[in-house]
């Protein structure tokens, strides 16, 4: 009888944006064997991983590599003329040497036919998983309210033990406010790290935020650049995005907006201030210029010696008496 049948040829090529230690890793894990073995099939020369298969099986298998981040083929075989004596007397060596499970050439044990996991699951208190842009503010903006409102809660809490001038209550609030703090920075750590690995790169660069400079510059890096659309060597993509994702992180364009808002109102206040105390400087200035001090009026002095004359009568002379 003949029949059409395909086989699976790879040589060495990888999927866009899939490393090849991640690709090393997923097809380890698929065939179940270790990454020595499967280091043999990225010698650039062509592989066949499987051959004889019907075209559905070929399909089958080859959905099941592309999810690993290989880039195989499917390729016809020559048609063959089989009997059944030749069936019979088939050697059973190279069955055997292609079932060896050292093989790299060996079918995969694990069942290629189930469907394998085409996301990944999220995991918001761990430092494993994958989450994208969106996905990241969206966690950092709920962080944020909950800081916000652990923040209102504990500052209410402050002010009644002081008012009660309690010692206890005062230690106590201290160690609340001491593990609150820790908690929120242990999980901005975790939801950092899972961005990180979505990008690719290890969780390790999370320290990157404490070196100067580049960690005022590193969170807008982590934002921007976007994550492996296939597997990479921390799991599969993360989920898509839900509509509480989306409407999440577009609160950040409202945050922006009324920390810009307020910013020109503070700065526009403080300018029409120092424009109000330049201008009553310059009036104040102005009236003192102006106001002339009025020079002291001089007081007419009398000349004692023309009054004195006027006012002593003439002598009588006495020959005329």
């Amino acid at each position: 009888m003949s029949d059409n049948r395909f086989k699976i040829v790879f040589n060495g090529a990888l999927r866009p944006g899939v490393e090849i230690t991640t690709a090393k890793l997923n097809l380890a894990a698929l065939y179940k064997s270790d990454v020595a073995a499967v280091e043999r099939l990225f010698t650039g020369q062509a592989v066949t991983l499987k051959q004889g298969l019907s075209q559905e099986q070929a399909q089958t298998y080859l959905e099941a590599l592309a999810k690993t981040g290989i880039d195989a083929r499917i390729e016809a075989e020559p048609a063959i003329e089989l009997s059944l004596a030749d069936i019979q007397h088939a050697p059973a060596s190279k069955a055997a040497a292609f079932a060896d499970p050292e093989s790299p050439y060996a079918p995969p044990r694990a069942s290629v036919g189930d469907k394998l996991p085409e996301f990944a699951e999220l995991k918001p208190f761990s430092f494993a998983g994958r989450i994208g842009r969106l996905r990241y503010l969206a966690w950092t903006m709920v962080l944020i309210l909950v800081v916000i409102g652990a923040g209102t809660t504990a500052a209410v809490f402050a002010i009644g033990l002081i008012s009660s001038d309690s010692s206890a209550g005062l230690i106590l609030g201290g160690l609340l406010a001491f593990f609150l703090c820790l908690a929120i920075g242990l999980v901005s750590i975790q939801i950092c790290v899972q961005r990180l690995h979505d990008i690719g790169w290890s969780g390790w660069l999370w320290l990157l935020h404490l070196v100067p400079i580049v960690g005022s510059v590193f969170p807008f890096v982590i934002m921007c650049v976007p994550g492996n659309q296939a597997v990479n060597r921390y799991g599969p993509p993360p989920p898509p995005n839900s509509t509480a994702v989306k409407v999440l992180s577009s609160l950040w364009l409202v945050l922006i907006a009324v920390v810009f808002i307020g910013a020109l109102a503070g700065g526009f206040s403080t300018l029409q201030q120092q424009y109000e105390s330049a201008a009553e400087a310059s009036y104040d200035s102005s009236v003192i210029d102006e106001v002339e001090v009025e020079p002291a009026q001089a007081i007419e002095m009398p000349d004692t010696a023309d009054e004195e004359t006027e006012q002593v009568p003439a002598p009588v002379e006495s020959a005329r008496e």
